[in-house]
């Protein structure tokens, strides 16, 4: 995500001064069985061909400034971005400073792109299951100046309910930090049977939006992909 940049085609009504890019696995030098757009660094690939994909990356979008890269742990903490090619370790990070870049990384776990409708602040959020269902997204939203209905949240690719199986623990967590019925029932509704003895297939998607709902979020888009089944398209480089 990037304030003060002019508009990139994707499936929001994103403001004029905001931009926003999804990678995929095309491109890029990485080699087998990181090929080839590999971004991260924590995953054993060659930190120099790593190196290599992010500068292609940066002078693609021709970024003036060099973006937040975040080491993520599957928390709730939020880093405040700069543009000082120093990695945070975090698993959010906001920025209202004009030509900066939020970034994250995801395999399988959702990345939740949101912004005000001035486009003049930005996050990115890397939402796992854990870091879900433990708030991620509310401590991200407390960043912003301005209700949650004046903000815009685009859900990126994550892996898909069919293919998502967790344990009843997971289901506990969410229903744990569920803020009133109707969010509880909605949580209740993301899901379905597993194949196992208390086992169920959840929809990472349909969390999410619970959750940005409940903390007045009505602007929603995105989640439309699965990261499981497109791995032609998407790296899955690292467990949820």
């Amino acid at each position: 995500m990037i304030p003060g940049k002019s508009t990139m085609s994707l499936d929001w009504p994103l403001p004029p001064t905001v931009r926003a890019c999804i990678t995929t696995r095309q491109g890029g030098i990485s080699q087998p069985p990181f090929d080839h757009n590999n971004l991260a660094l924590h995953v054993g690939d060659d930190p120099t061909r790593v190196a290599a994909n992010r500068q292609q990356l940066c002078e693609s979008l021709e970024l003036g400034k060099t973006p937040q890269w975040l080491e993520q742990v599957h928390g709730v903490k939020v880093a405040m971005a700069k543009a000082d090619g120093q990695v945070k370790t975090a698993d959010a990070c906001y920025t209202t400073e004009p030509g900066l870049a939020c970034v994250v990384m995801t395999a399988d776990c959702l990345p939740l792109l949101v912004c005000d409708r001035e486009g003049t602040q930005v996050a990115a959020i890397h939402a796992g299951w854990r870091s879900l269902a433990k708030g991620i997204i509310a401590r991200t939203l407390q960043k912003f100046s301005g209700p949650g209905s004046h903000l815009l949240a685009y859900l990126g690719p994550a892996i898909s309910q069919p293919h998502f199986e967790v344990g009843i623990e997971v289901l506990e967590a969410f229903f744990k930090m569920a803020r009133h019925s109707q969010q509880s029932d909605e949580i209740a509704q993301a899901f379905k049977p597993g194949q196992r003895p208390l086992h169920f297939y959840a929809d990472i998607y349909a969390l999410a939006r619970a959750e940005l709902k409940a903390l007045g979020v009505k602007a929603i888009y995105g989640g439309d992909f699965c990261t499981y089944a497109d791995s032609d398209r998407f790296l899955l480089l690292s467990s949820r």
